[in-house]
């Protein structure tokens, strides 16, 4: 009886007999694979024919992706996030809350956790999974819970998708497979039950700023005639990105200061003379600072780096992080930079964009303004104010601080928008036309006057 050969050869595939048991070994992209096949030589053979195949013609190998937990396809994809993509740290922690749900979903259902084992099935299982729990809206353990939202629902299958297209990449999912969450047609999913936008009337705005006391009136002056969102105008820096000359306010990234505009789109927006004189009165006697600070700053009591620059904040930002290093056993992460960064915009009088909207839930309260919570409905109220000043598209794009990148899906205008640039002086005289019959200008130099 012959002797069985211990090893074979089919083109760029060696097999090899190693206790019984075959394994081929073959070379793909420079990295090397050794699959575990069995005993039956047959079906060694029948594998390394099929893998030489696809080595040839350039197709994805069968045998070569990596099935792994899904819990650690998060942590590094997230992973990624952080160090390659370089992801601001409130949008890895949506997207680590948005993947909580389907790793909790995995846990109770006791679906396969493995990306080789996912199917389409359970992502529609999860989708069931998604309408039939409730949560808290602002994340606070005692609020009252509700169900998910369409649009919250969406979200999180937005995540998913990117994150198994992620595992695609790594060839973590089996060759030919779809991704799960794509064959769910996200885009497709109605939106029935999202909570619905109401914007002050005239009226409405009228008694909402008679209401606003000192303090409170510029700030949210400010937010309904620029249309800025209210971590832009927390950051706002005094005399930095006040520009008197061109009667303008500067929306500017400050990275060495942990600071970034969501878009990373810096913006000037043109201001009317009337709140550029609200501005420059509400910051009278300020030598340099954040340009809205808290409420109990005032001429008797200052912030700890009152008067300082952005490049005094920069080096004080600068000798607190080498003091933390020093104090620590380990490297400073992104977290704790931006942990001290905020020391340093909170020693410089930084309102707290939660202030802000405590703020604002108090003045509509007090006016009786029933259904209003959040100041982002004062950005609304300023692109419908465009809007129905007939700006010109490209110009309330860049007034809102929108990508206006040819490749954004958002944009309209596609490649125009790279090749268009808009005149300061053009984008004033459209803001004014639209601005002027609103009740918040006559308001203002009411409140001019009687202080």
């Amino acid at each position: 009886m012959a002797k069985q050969s211990k090893s074979f050869r089919v083109g760029r595939v060696r097999g090899d007999l190693r206790a019984k048991v075959w394994y081929l070994t073959y070379y793909d992209q420079g990295q090397r694979h050794r699959p575990r096949i069995g005993s039956d030589l047959d079906e060694a053979r029948r594998q390394a024919a099929e893998i030489n195949s696809q080595l040839e013609n350039g197709a994805p190998i069968s045998s070569a992706f990596q099935s792994i937990k899904i819990s650690e396809l998060r942590e590094r994809w997230l992973e990624h996030h952080e160090t390659v993509v370089r992801s601001s740290l409130k949008t890895i922690a949506r997207y680590r809350s948005a993947t909580n749900h389907l790793i909790a979903f995995l846990v109770d259902s006791r679906v396969s956790a493995s990306t080789g084992q996912f199917r389409i099935e359970h992502a529609e299982r999860f989708v069931k999974h998604l309408r039939s729990i409730t949560i808290s809206p602002n994340g606070h353990p005692h609020s009252a819970k509700r169900p998910l939202r369409d649009k919250g629902l969406r979200y999180i299958l937005e995540v998913c998708r990117s994150m198994f297209h992620f595992a695609v990449q790594r060839r973590h999912l089996p060759p030919y497979a779809d991704n799960p969450f794509s064959a769910l047609q996200i885009e497709k999913i109605p939106t029935e039950d999202s909570k619905p936008i109401v914007i002050f009337s005239s009226g409405q705005e009228q008694d909402f700023l008679r209401t606003a006391d000192d303090w409170q009136f510029p700030i949210f002056l400010t937010l309904m005639l620029t249309g800025l969102r209210p971590g832009e105008l927390s950051h706002l820096y005094w005399p930095d990105d006040v520009n008197n000359e061109l009667q303008a306010i500067v929306i500017r990234n400050r990275p060495q200061l942990g600071w970034q505009v969501k878009t990373r789109t810096e913006r000037l927006i043109p201001l009317p003379a009337v709140l550029l004189e609200v501005i420059n009165s509400h910051a009278l006697n300020r030598q340099a600072g954040t340009l809205f600070q808290r409420r109990r700053f005032n001429c008797k009591q200052a912030p700890l780096l009152a008067g300082c620059s952005i490049e005094a904040l920069e080096k004080e930002l600068q000798l607190r992080i080498m003091r933390r290093e020093a104090e620590s056993d380990r490297p400073l992460t992104r977290v704790d930079r931006q942990q001290i960064c905020q020391t340093v915009w909170r020693d410089a009088g930084m309102i707290k964009t939660d202030y802000i909207r405590t703020s604002f839930m108090q003045i509509c309260s007090k006016a009786g303004l029933k259904g209003f919570t959040s100041p982002k409905m004062l950005r609304h109220l300023f692109a419908t104010t465009l809007q129905e000043g007939r700006v010109d598209p490209l110009i309330r794009n860049e007034l809102m601080g929108h990508s206006t990148k040819a490749t954004s899906r958002s944009n309209p205008l596609g490649m125009t928008a790279t090749y268009t640039h808009t005149r300061p002086a053009t984008m004033r005289d459209q803001l004014e036309r639209a601005l002027k019959d609103r009740p918040g200008i006559a308001i203002a130099e009411e409140w001019l006057t009687n202080r």
